[in-house]
């Protein structure tokens, strides 16, 4: 006899704790794979590990995984397991606050190879944000006590119909009887009911105006990798955005389900990245916004090969075991498949070694302790912005090509660069050096706190002008009849033509191990700069780029790296050309 729902919920409740002493157990007995051939690059908190598997101390998801395991079946009809990885993912979405109870993130990113189960992870997530315990309610002692949620909205969100099916042909097998007859379940293929349609699920594509209406208390954004411009992604992404912020208390989340974007194409998934990206590290250029990225990367260096790919794809799989090593290594090797595409669906690799401008290896090996000093002989450059890159200024010693960094910055997101910095450290280099050259890449930007149509740089170039050029032996432009000791923009044909064969001379300095800087202090962002730089073939050459326009990868001090020996050659080659050094306030014009 089939039990009651009464004694079915008792029932169910009793399983609760057996099924997370069952994770926690599992939790305990796994550890990381050791002795892996290619060491992935581990991003979020799914993957870290100090004597044990970095967990929440305060989360619902325990809870979670257990709603789950009593009322969710696999395709076998077997109870749902979740596993240790995509455990620690949920344990993590679902942590929470201890001082305010919020949840410590209210978006994530879950990015990760082709086939990983991304899909069943969220399909999961979603029929559990209609009935499980996913609302913070209270503190019974030190343990966080969730609810369900009364008015329960998911919405399953893509930019075509198929990729909304990807997770919507899971329902049917996923949610049990028991579950169906309890919860008065409807399944559909585009929406789901329960409880007397006062909670569902919405498979929503292609228009924003679909998205408009009552607050969701989830939105999965599927395959954000996909969403562009064109098909309407960014504006979607725009309007979910806009409504979780305006959910009540905030507590609306999201959830993006991806494979690594294609640089460059400004996909959604791009610009989540980026954004992300500009809260990390020492002086990150943002303020943290609440949102989890997790995701298992190939290192760039990886190669795509018959040899290399299996191990490679080994190290990146992480708990997906059901995955064929051998299949997949056989899609890499089809030469119908493009390259860059294997990389990002099966390494879920954004930038590999091949786009990258230098070496990082190389570029590693060049660093030296040594650095300038008081009187040396110095050429300088400098690459000015207002607000979205970096501003920075290196100078490269005479004698011997040595470059060191002087000043960097790189503001944070709505902030402006502070001209006062830049002229101190330009004037604390004129005191401390011997500076021969000067060459400031001024950046378009106006400048709006002045009157007119003012540039935000050029009266400053003008200002070091009037108080350098005299010191100056080599002045950076010819523009009709004005000469400008310091000025010099490189967008101009003539001065790329210039500065594209000095990248590349660059590299090969950098190559033959012939290219030194100083790595302590503000030059260790060169060191990082030359690491972020990507290749971008040009008329005259390969020159250098960022991963994308919006990126928090900064390049510029790379940039000025190439700038300063870029210059320092035109001075050697120069004084070999002349007998001895031209004479004080020699002019010599390149354009």
């Amino acid at each position: 006899m089939a039990l009651s729902l009464a004694a079915r919920v008792d029932t169910a409740e009793s399983e609760f704790a057996e099924i997370i002493a069952w994770y926690q157990d599992l939790l305990d007995r796994t550890t990381p794979p050791v002795d892996l051939a290619w060491e992935p690059i581990r991003i979020g908190p799914s993957w870290q590990w100090r004597d044990g598997w970095v967990l929440p101390e305060f989360t619902l998801g325990w809870r979670v995984l257990a709603w789950c395991g009593v009322w969710l079946r696999d395709k076998h009809g077997q109870p749902w397991q979740f596993t240790p990885e995509q455990a620690r993912f949920v344990l993590w979405y679902f942590a929470i606050d201890p001082e305010s109870g919020d949840f410590l993130y209210h978006s994530a990113v879950l990015q990760r190879l082709k086939g990983w189960g991304k899909d069943p992870l969220a399909a999961c997530l979603a029929v559990a944000a209609m009935f499980a315990e996913v609302t913070f309610d209270r503190w019974d002692g030190d343990v966080p006590v969730g609810r369900d949620e009364p008015n329960a909205w998911v919405q399953i969100v893509a930019v075509s119909q198929d990729q909304t099916k990807n997770t919507m042909k899971l329902m049917p097998s996923l949610i049990s009887a028991e579950a169906r007859r309890h919860y008065g379940i409807q399944v559909g293929k585009e929406n789901i009911y329960g409880l007397g349609d006062s909670r569902a699920i919405h498979a929503v594509t292609s228009s924003p105006l679909s998205l408009e209406g009552p607050r969701p208390t989830l939105v999965i954004r599927n395959e954000t990798q996909n969403w562009l411009s064109s098909n309407g992604g960014h504006d979607m992404a725009g309007t979910i955005e806009g409504n979780a912020a305006k959910s009540e208390n905030g507590a609306s989340r999201m959830l993006d389900i991806c494979n690594a974007y294609r640089p460059a194409e400004d996909s959604v998934a791009e610009r989540v990245r980026a954004g992300w990206e500009a809260t990390q590290g020492e002086s990150p250029e943002a303020y943290e916004f609440g949102l989890m990225y997790d995701s298992l990367e190939a290192p760039p260096e990886a190669p795509l090969t018959a040899e290399a790919a299996p191990s490679v794809v080994e190290s990146i799989r992480g708990d997906a075991a059901w995955l064929s090593i051998k299949r997949i290594t056989a899609s890499i090797l089809n030469p119908a498949n493009a390259a860059s595409e294997s990389r990002r669906k099966w390494y879920n690799q954004i930038t590999a070694a091949e786009d990258a401008r230098f070496d990082p290896n190389q570029v590693k090996a060049c660093a030296v302790v040594d650095a300038l000093q008081p009187g040396d002989e110095i050429v300088l450059f400098g690459d000015g912005s207002k607000s979205d890159d970096a501003t920075g200024i290196t100078g490269t010693r005479i004698s011997d090509g040595l470059t060191q960094t002087l000043h960097v910055q790189q503001p944070k997101k709505g902030q402006i660069v502070d001209r006062e910095a830049v002229d101190h450290a330009v004037i604390q280099a004129f005191d401390t050096y011997k500076v021969v050259a000067f060459w400031f890449d001024p950046s378009h930007a106006k400048d709006e706190s002045a009157e007119g149509d003012e540039s935000f740089w050029m009266p400053l170039c003008d200002e070091w002008m009037a108080r350098y050029g005299r010191r100056l032996k080599f002045w950076a432009t010819k523009s009709g009849d004005r000469l400008h000791a310091i000025a010099w923009d490189m967008s101009t044909p003539s001065h790329q033509a210039t500065f594209v064969p000095a990248v590349e001379r660059l590299d090969t300095d950098i190559q033959a191990g012939d290219f030194r800087f100083y790595q302590v202090g503000p030059s260790s962002w060169l060191q990082r700069h030359l690491v972020n730089a990507r290749r971008a073939p040009n008329r005259y050459g390969v020159s250098l780029r960022k991963d994308n326009r919006e990126s928090a990868k900064k390049i510029d001090l790379a940039v000025c790296a190439a700038g300063s020996r870029m210059l320092w050659r035109i001075v050697q080659l120069s004084r070999v050309q002349k007998s001895g050094t031209p004479g004080k306030g020699r002019v010599v014009a390149l354009d």
